[in-house]
């Protein structure tokens, strides 16, 4: 069974990092100071989980975001070399 968004924002930040590694869609990962950022979709939004010495924050994204604008942190982890060479 899958969770409704709007419920899963009523969770605690515990619950929702656990709901986002059992239904999200990994995305991406970033570093951010001494943060690993990881960038999920869930139900079609954008959440960032950033870990930092076993704590865990979840972060959403309001609805109207620049999906480029979320994207845009993530870029430079991203290697278009392979793409290029296809």
């Amino acid at each position: 069974m899958k969770l409704e968004y709007a419920f899963f924002q009523q969770l605690p930040s515990w619950s929702q990092a656990e709901v986002l590694r059992k239904e999200g869609t990994l995305l991406a990962r970033r570093r951010h100071q001494d943060w690993e950022v990881v960038l999920y979709s869930l139900h079609n939004r954008f959440v960032e989980l950033w870990v930092k010495q076993g704590v865990q924050v979840p972060a959403t994204f309001h609805p109207s975001a620049n999906t480029l604008d979320i994207l845009e942190p993530y870029t430079a982890a991203i290697d278009v070399q392979d793409l290029i060479d296809l």
